[in-house]
């Protein structure tokens, strides 16, 4: 399979990635703490796109962001929190204040 094409929308306040796969959307959902950090509180994938790594997809999306952008993740979910403890290279986006 392919990589799904990731989308981003954030306003002021709030952002998402998403995508649409075989009709289904999944989705994770921030916060905006500030100019520098990010609150990830929720990631959405449906059951029939479930196994397929899609969450953990769109964490990666989140981080690889994040380190771009100069932010820090704080994650609330916890599915983001458990991909994030995980991946050792993902470590340095965790905001630890």
């Amino acid at each position: 399979m392919s990589a799904p094409n990731i989308h981003r929308d954030e306003t002021e306040t709030k952002g998402r990635y998403w995508l649409v796969l075989d009709g289904h959307e999944a989705e994770l959902t921030y916060s905006r703490a500030g100019e520098d950090r990010l609150i990830a509180d929720h990631t959405g994938v449906p059951k029939a796109l479930g196994g397929r790594g899609i969450g953990t997809m769109l964490v990666e999306r989140l981080v690889s962001d994040a380190r771009a952008e100069g932010r820090k993740i704080v994650p609330l979910c916890p599915f983001i929190k458990a991909q994030i403890d995980k991946t050792p290279e993902w470590q340095n986006v965790l905001d630890k204040s």
